[in-house]
C-alpha cells in the first residue's frame, strides 16, 4: 500500500489521481485550500482519505499538513507537487505582481512541499516525487512565457533532485501534459495578463483566443493520466522527465530536433570559444 500526498486535490489532475489511488486500495493526503472539496468530491474515502488544508504559499501550512499526514498514516511514500496556476500574456504585457504571483504558487510552493516531505522519505531511504511541470516546462510558445518561465524551472528542480535524491532511494521525475481536458484553461486556474498590447494581437493575443476556444476541447484524458502517474510507483526506474499526450510528445520531438540543428550549424563557433589547445 502506497500513501500519496497530493497538492491540489480538489479538481483536475490531483483529484484524480487521488480517486486512481483510493481504487486500487492506497492511502492518500489529499490537500487543497479548502479540504471540504475534496470530501464532497471523494464522498466515499473512509479513513483511507485525509483531506488536508494547504495553500502551497503558506509555509505554516505546509508544515501541519506534512505533520497530519504522518500522524495519520505514519509515512509519505509518493509525494505529486500538482498545485499550479497558469498565466497567459505575452512576457512585456506581464506585471511583477502577475510573474511573482504564478512563480510563488508554481515554483516556490513546489519547492516548500518537497522540502517539508523530504526529511521523511530520507529517514525512510524510500519515496517517489512526481513533479507536475508541463510540455510547456520544455517549450516555451508566444503568450506561455512567464508560465513556461515556472515549469521550465520545475524541470531544473526535478531533474537536479532526480541525481541527489538516487542515492537515497528517492526518485525524482518530472512530468509534461501537453492539452488536457481539466480546469486548466478556467478562469479559476488560469489567469490573464491585464495589459494589452496592440503589437502581440497576433501572438500572444492568439494565444489567449487559444485558451478560450480549447476549454474542455483539449485531446488528453486526465483519467488516463491518473492511471499513469499513479503507476509510476510500480517502477523500479523511471526516466528524468515523461511526457503525456500526443501533442507533448510530438512538441518536444521537435524542439530536440531544431536544437540539433541549430547545434551542428553552430558548432564551430560553439566550440570556438575554448581556450585553444597546444
Amino acid at each position: 500500500m502506497t500513501v500519496w500526498f497530493i497538492t491540489g486535490a480538489s479538481r483536475g489532475f490531483g483529484l484524480e489521481i487521488a480517486r486512481e489511488a483510493l481504487s486500487r486500495g492506497d492511502s492518500v493526503v489529499a490537500t487543497a485550500r479548502n479540504p471540504q472539496t475534496v470530501l464532497d468530491a471523494i464522498p466515499g474515502g473512509g479513513d483511507r482519505l485525509l483531506a488536508v488544508q494547504l495553500d502551497v504559499a503558506v509555509p505554516a501550512q505546509i508544515t501541519d499538513a506534512v505533520d497530519a499526514a504522518i500522524a495519520r498514516f505514519g509515512r509519505i511514500d509518493a509525494l505529486v507537487n500538482n498545485a499550479g496556476r497558469g498565466l497567459v500574456g505575452a512576457v512585456e504585457e506581464t506585471s511583477d505582481a502577475e510573474a511573482r504571483a504564478v512563480f510563488d504558487v508554481n515554483v516556490f510552493g513546489l519547492l516548500a512541499v518537497t522540502n517539508a516531505v523530504l526529511p521523511q522519505m530520507r529517514s525512510q531511504r524510500s519515496g517517489l516525487i512526481v513533479n507536475l511541470s508541463s510540455v510547456g516546462g520544455f517549450v516555451a510558445w508566444p503568450g506561455w512565457g512567464v508560465y513556461a518561465a515556472t515549469k521550465f524551472a520545475v524541470e531544473a528542480l526535478s531533474e537536479a533532485m532526480t541525481h541527489e535524491l538516487a542515492p537515497l532511494g528517492i526518485t525524482s521525475v518530472a512530468i509534461e501534459p501537453g492539452p488536457f481536458r481539466t480546469n486548466f484553461l478556467d478562469g479559476t486556474s488560469l489567469s490573464v495578463a491585464e495589459a494589452r498590447i496592440d503589437d502581440y494581437a497576433d501572438t500572444a493575443g492568439a494565444a489567449r483566443e487559444w485558451a478560450v476556444d480549447s476549454n474542455y476541447g483539449q485531446n488528453g484524458d486526465p483519467l488516463m493520466a491518473a492511471k499513469i502517474i499513479v503507476d509510476l510507483a510500480s517502477y523500479a526506474e523511471l526516466p528524468e522527465r515523461i511526457q503525456l499526450g500526443a501533442n507533448a510528445v510530438n512538441d518536444v520531438a521537435g524542439k530536440l530536433e531544431r536544437t540539433a540543428r541549430d547545434q551542428e550549424a553552430w558548432r564551430a563557433i560553439s566550440l570556438s570559444a575554448d581556450y585553444a589547445t597546444s
